[in-house]
């Protein structure tokens, strides 16, 4: 018969089936259906504490600014003031590395709003709205 006896017994190819197939399948599913709400709301909390970061860097290179050049910029002169010379006396900059900076990690433009001694930066969230709870959450620095 056969010289070796275990080709003889289940499938001589040791293939699998479409039935076993469809059951690793469906596991597969399964746990990416439980996984994913879990992986995307850590995502939306990691931008979340990323703009805050981001909000505290542009906040440090607003009071480095000052430093040097005795003054905040400008409401005309703005964010922009912190990447490009805006032929201020005293500038080192750049503070910031590129226009990327300026964008929240949603890529809305941060807002500045200079008054008088201070100015106030805030990223408005994932909707770019003001008001909003978590992702959507409003974050707001006030330099002097």
């Amino acid at each position: 018969m056969y010289a070796d006896q275990s080709k003889a017994i289940g499938r001589p190819d040791g293939g699998y089936t479409l039935t076993e197939m469809l059951v690793v399948i469906v596991i597969i599913a399964l746990i990416a259906a439980v996984l994913t709400p879990s992986l995307l709301g850590q995502l939306g909390r990691a931008r979340v504490k990323t703009a805050g970061l981001q909000l505290d860097t542009t906040a440090a290179s607003l009071a480095m600014f000052k430093d040097d050049t005795g003054r905040l910029p400008t409401q005309t002169e703005g964010l922009k003031a912190l990447v490009t010379d805006p032929g201020v006396e005293g500038w080192l900059g750049p503070y910031l590395k590129s226009d990327k900076a300026l964008n929240d990690p949603w890529n809305h433009p941060i807002i500045y709003t200079p008054s008088g001694d201070s100015a106030v930066v805030t990223m408005l969230g994932a909707d770019g709205k003001a008001g909003g709870k978590g992702g959507d959450v409003d974050l707001t620095v006030t330099v002097k």
